[in-house]
């Protein structure tokens, strides 16, 4: 059965220590065949490059880039097990994740509460809607770079949502991200911004059942972060909800 289909709490149920186990055989071999394809590229680099040139160099530089990288897949597999983890200790029952494809790095989170003085509330508790559904994607540098984050359904309106289900809130840019914001806390500050932003279900005619698309929203968020950094961020901010 595919982790995707699972509940966060079966997807740990049936992390065993075999698959954790095949887990890390995979991971050990990818690091093994990254370090191969180094020396390889040293080697050539060496029958290239002239002597002096080399011992200039010391070296450095280019041979210090695989490992970098490598790195870094290290630590944002490390960072999502553990957030996966925290989240399914949460008692408050506000959000729940599943793995799209099975894939660690892009996930489906469940935002299941909202404030329920807010008309959104109302709205949902009208519609039937027990969630408002988020797509993220976390980048090759995560944490020090920010998920992409978008809505999927249901269609909203206002609540600083865009075209695409683009989500227009600061700490979701390079410039406004932390690497201490975790997956919890930036959903949190996701459910103050749509209530802020005063959002609502869309139940107009002909715009409910038309879906938001990826392409759609990287289009829109690029846009609106640029003009953002042209002329400052107002709503919301960081520390706002």
């Amino acid at each position: 059965m595919p982790f995707s289909s699972l509940g966060i709490d079966s997807f740990f149920n049936l992390f065993t220590r075999r698959q954790q186990q095949h887990w890390l055989w995979r991971w050990r071999r990818q690091q093994l065949q990254g370090r191969r394809r180094q020396q390889q590229q040293q080697q050539q680099a060496g029958s290239k490059v002239p002597p002096a040139s080399a011992s200039s160099t010391g070296g450095g530089a280019v041979p210090g880039q695989p490992p970098n990288k490598q790195h870094c897949a290290q630590v944002r597999s490390r960072r999502l097990m553990k957030e996966l983890q925290d989240i399914r200790k949460l008692n408050d029952h506000f959000i729940s994740v599943e793995l799209v494809d099975d894939n660690l790095f892009e996930w489906n989170v469940k935002l299941l509460q909202v404030d329920k003085d807010s008309a959104l509330w109302q709205d949902m508790k009208e519609t039937s809607t027990d969630f408002i559904l988020l797509n993220l994607n976390f980048p090759d540098n995560f944490p020090f770079s920010p998920p992409f984050m978008r809505v999927l359904s249901p269609r909203l309106e206002n609540g600083y949502v865009l075209d695409g289900g683009a989500i227009c809130m600061e700490l979701l840019t390079p410039r406004g991200w932390s690497s201490a914001y975790t997956v919890e806390a930036v959903m949190r500050q996701f459910a103050a911004s749509l209530v802020k932003g005063q959002g609502r279900i869309c139940r107009k005619l002909g715009k409910t059942k038309k879906s938001f698309t990826r392409k759609e929203a990287e289009a829109t968020f690029k846009s609106l972060v640029k003009t953002h950094e042209k002329y400052g961020w107002v709503t919301p901010p960081v520390s706002d909800g």
